[in-house]
């Protein structure tokens, strides 16, 4: 499997200059090749090549910016014409391209990025007009939430995420999140899964601020449909992993003749690189069926000696009475390039409906 950046090469500008010289006047191919692959393009991260292929594009369009926003709704017909697929990441300069040059121009912005969308994917590039123009923005967001292609109200949920991964955050969104709550009632019953996700994803970026906010909004939609009932299970994920009393009481998730025994791990010391193996066994001794929800946390070492915990699902699922079940799992040190691992103690503990039940050390090296 190649490197993301890697979907930026020369065959693909070729490509897309084939397209360009369709739709853009005096387009010259071979000056865009030039100034696409130059020197720096092969030491560029993924990011950056989106970042180089807006400006190198910008060199070939007009300087009357709304001007710009009509060659690049030509652009996309045609694109679609020479047969590229819609929501191929290679287009993130597109939408990018917009929120580089069109800032001061709200109208012709925000209508270029609702074409936009429903070919590449947007969410990124509306962060600095939510920045900038603020309510006028989400007024407008409002409205696209009713909008009859699926792509557009995705782009109203997800674009006006408080802390989008990826993206800027929008400290007014954290601080008051009470204009994204219509958007969100608009699309809590979309036909569109997609969608649906989206509203889930954006009720767990508002739980990291504003948990009571979601709370309620999870008892006030709790059994209007399934779909529903699955938005808001996705949505509270992130304080159900960690172990708020209020959600754990309202999915009934207590401990209450719960526990845990045999917890072993099996060797403790492990090389960077393996997997560290761990067992335990659960036991109901419950008269009644229980659903459980199991977990565990590991501690990992960081740079600065202290210990951060991240949390890992391992089930969730009913357990008949009186029930002990032995359950083994292995966690993977193994080197990847979005973490880094450092020797020395770290700790793993095993959680069951949110509440940490045993604790053990092992050593990393």
């Amino acid at each position: 499997m190649g490197l993301i950046k890697d979907i930026y090469n020369e065959e693909f500008y070729k490509a897309f200059a084939s397209t360009l010289t369709k739709t853009l006047p005096d387009f010259v191919s071979a000056k865009f090749i030039d100034l696409v692959l130059d020197d720096a393009f092969y030491q560029m991260e993924w990011k950056e090549r989106v970042k180089h292929t807006t400006k190198v594009l910008h060199h070939f369009m007009p300087t009357d910016f709304a001007k710009s926003t009509q060659l690049i709704e030509k652009i996309v017909t045609q694109l679609r014409a020479d047969g590229f697929a819609e929501q191929q990441l290679v287009f993130m300069f597109l939408p990018d391209y917009i929120a580089t040059y069109g800032l001061a121009d709200y109208k012709n912005s925000i209508n270029s990025l609702v074409f936009l969308t429903q070919f590449i994917s947007a969410e990124f590039a509306i962060r600095p007009f939510l920045l900038k123009y603020g309510n006028q923005l989400m007024a407008d967001m409002l409205q696209m939430s009713t909008h009859q292609n699926y792509h557009v109200r995705r782009f109203a949920s997800e674009g006006c995420r408080p802390r989008l991964p990826w993206g800027a955050a929008i400290p007014a969104l954290k601080r008051d999140p009470s204009t994204i709550l219509p958007i969100l009632e608009n699309l809590k019953t979309d036909p569109s899964e997609y969608v649906r996700r989206s509203v889930a994803n954006n009720l767990n970026d508002i739980t990291k601020d504003n948990p009571e906010i979601v709370i309620e909004i999870a008892k006030k939609w709790q059994g209007l449909g399934k779909e529903t009932d699955a938005i808001i299970k996705h949505a509270c994920r992130s304080l159900l992993k960690s172990g708020h009393p209020e959600i754990l009481s309202f999915y009934g998730l207590d401990t209450k003749c719960l526990g845990i025994k045999n917890f072993q791990i099996e060797m403790a010391k492990i090389a960077i690189g393996n997997a560290l193996e761990f067992s335990f066994v659960l036991k109901n001794e419950d008269k009644i069926e229980r659903y459980i929800r199991l977990e565990y946390t590991v501690y990992y070492l960081k740079n600065n000696g202290s210990l951060a915990g991240k949390v890992f699902k391992i089930s969730e699922k009913s357990y008949p009475a009186g029930a002990e079940v032995k359950i083994i799992r292995k966690q993977s040190f193994k080197l990847i390039t979005t973490k880094t691992f450092y020797r020395g103690l770290h700790k793993l503990s095993i959680m069951v409906n949110g509440k940490e039940m045993a604790i053990a050390d092992f050593e990393l090296c």
